[in-house]
């Protein structure tokens, strides 16, 4: 049986924390826009961490010279991207840039489009390899 842990037991220190939520801050803006949807989201995973207004300013106030903080753990690695995929998401559409994001994130942890596309069409409700409809950008 697979070892599952939660989002909280792998984001064991604060640095892990704000690291993931780095992440997740520089897809809600890529687009240059953060919708409502994107908005409750970064709110709902940063109260499920616990972080504070003081913990996530930095990251606000430095967003156009910050880049991905990628996680050396596997199972941390694979988590993250499913909730960036998530992100990307949020607004009902998939944005390019924020897709590039994602991909450039798959990449450095040595996926493949082809995984992050069944990612995505999991999360959206479609079939992996099915043609591919479901990470169509927009």
């Amino acid at each position: 049986m697979q070892d599952t842990k939660t989002l909280e037991e792998l984001l064991n220190t604060q640095q892990k924390k704000l690291a993931f939520f780095q992440n997740l801050v520089l897809v809600a803006a890529a687009d240059g826009q953060l919708d409502e949807e994107e908005g409750k989201f970064l709110l709902q995973i940063g109260n499920r961490l616990s972080l504070t207004y003081e913990d996530v300013q930095p990251i606000v106030d430095n967003l156009g010279v910050l880049s991905f903080i990628v996680p050396s753990e596997g199972l941390q690695k694979t988590l993250e991207l499913q909730t960036l995929v998530q992100m990307m998401l949020q607004d009902g559409q998939i944005d390019p840039r924020e897709y590039g994001l994602c991909m450039e994130y798959a990449n450095r942890i040595g996926y493949s489009k082809g995984i992050l596309d069944d990612m995505v069409a999991q999360l959206t409700g479609g079939t992996p390899d099915s043609g591919r409809n479901a990470a169509t950008v927009s």
